[in-house]
């Protein structure tokens, strides 16, 4: 959903200024919004769409660069995995068609919390759960830069972190976390932003913790093939219309969750600084479905092996026309817009209508990701074990935390060799 703080009409600020009470004097504590200025909407509205397209095009390439590791059997820390519990989830048909429903319910869930208690204590454990989520996803978006600011020299020690349950034979695997000493780096630098987070909620933090999750969500969440990307895409075209035209759910739960799960930016920044506080907002949810979609197709141009990345530009330069035409209605009308309204026909047709005209249609939809790049991924059903590097943990809560809203799987520890 694409939301913007709209300032009240000129005339009705003038007629505040000029209130006055019964004994003739001034109403002087009138509260007045700020009234953005063109330069500023325009500067919001511009980042928003920059910011949005950093996930989506990072991500893609991250997509196809882990596929291609699990594939070789590589284990090179720049594409973030290292065993088997680092790789990416399979989104299938099955789950794609549920995906709706259980992402309608969790809405539905948030908007009765709200209702029922209170706010600022649902926010504050809220805040709590997405500060360690948030470090942990920034930390594995980070670490590839690290790789390659760090000399091949530097003394890199490793470390693992691992509690079990049960007897010798029957040990039950609860937490396997290995990192390394750049990963220590990693996590030191984001939990510095996420304090920062926790104790300002300033929208710089909060935009560092989104462009995680949205890069996360990208590289780490698989489509397995284009009719599967159709099905989601489609089932969230309808949950996101329903959603924000047919009821306030959607507008409420986005207004009231203060947590980083939306991009903002300020449309008063040009006159308050970074102090701003009138916000324009685009949801996560409005990068990472079609980013994965578009993903997909970047690993189905890899697939083709002609040195060509039509599919991959053609529905990059949809999400930014489907983006931009959401953001012309919602500054027309003024009013919130489902952003999947207008970006599922146009990153769903722009790719069809390429596959057409170049006669690869058939092509395109019988193309499994999972075969080609991903034979043995594991499927979004599995809940993901809390094991791993910091990327297999950030990837696995972000999964646990867009779709399932389950608990982790626990693992049999099997005994090694002596």
């Amino acid at each position: 959903m694409a939301e913007t703080e709209h300032a009240p009409d000129p005339s009705a600020v003038l007629d505040a200024l000029n209130a006055t009470d019964s004994n003739g004097t001034e109403a002087l504590n009138a509260t007045v919004k700020f009234v953005a200025s063109p330069e500023g909407t325009a500067l919001a509205y511009g980042s928003l769409v920059f910011m949005a397209l950093l996930p989506i095009f990072f991500g893609a390439l991250r997509s196809v660069n882990c596929s291609k590791s699990k594939e070789l059997g590589e284990n090179d820390y720049d594409s973030g995995f290292r065993n088997a519990s680092d790789m990416p989830e399979t989104i299938t048909s099955r789950d794609a068609a549920r995906f709706p429903i259980i992402a309608s319910c969790t809405l539905f869930g948030l908007y009765l919390f709200f209702k029922v208690f209170s706010q600022e204590y649902i926010n504050m454990l809220l805040s709590v759960y997405f500060f360690g989520l948030g470090v942990l996803a920034l930390s594995h978006t980070m670490s590839p830069l690290m790789s390659r600011i760090f000399p091949e020299s530097f003394s890199n020690k490793q470390y693992q972190l691992l509690f079990t349950q049960g007897s010798e034979e029957s040990k039950e695997e609860i937490v396997n976390y290995e990192f390394d000493t750049k990963n220590l780096v990693c996590l030191v630098i984001s939990t510095v932003v996420g304090v920062w987070y926790l104790l300002k909620k300033h929208w710089i933090a909060n935009n560092l913790f989104g462009l995680a999750f949205a890069l996360n969500g990208v590289e780490l969440l698989h489509l397995n093939n284009v009719s599967t990307g159709c099905i989601l895409l489609g089932g969230l075209f309808v949950y996101d219309v329903f959603w924000v035209f047919g009821t306030n759910v959607m507008v409420t739960v986005a207004r009231s969750f203060e947590a980083p799960i939306k991009l903002v930016f300020p449309q008063d920044l040009l006159e308050r600084g970074l102090d701003a506080s009138n916000f324009a907002m685009l949801g996560l949810g409005d990068i990472v479905i079609p980013g994965i979609f578009i993903a997909l197709l970047l690993r189905f141009d890899v697939s083709l092996k002609k040195n060509s990345r039509t599919y991959f530009y053609s529905s990059f330069l949809a999400y930014i026309f489907g983006l931009g035409l959401t953001i012309f209605v919602m500054h027309t009308f003024k009013h919130a817009q489902p952003a999947l309204l207008y970006l599922v026909p146009a990153c769903v047709g722009f790719p069809v209508v390429v596959a057409l005209v170049k006669g690869e249609l058939t092509e395109m939809f019988s193309y499994e990701s999972s075969e080609e790049l991903l034979p043995v991924s594991p499927r979004l059903t599995s809940f993901p074990t809390v094991s791993g590097s910091p990327a297999s943990l950030a990837s696995s809560m972000d999964a646990f935390s867009m779709a399932t809203g389950s608990s982790p799987r626990h693992r049999r520890l099997q005994p090694t060799p002596m």
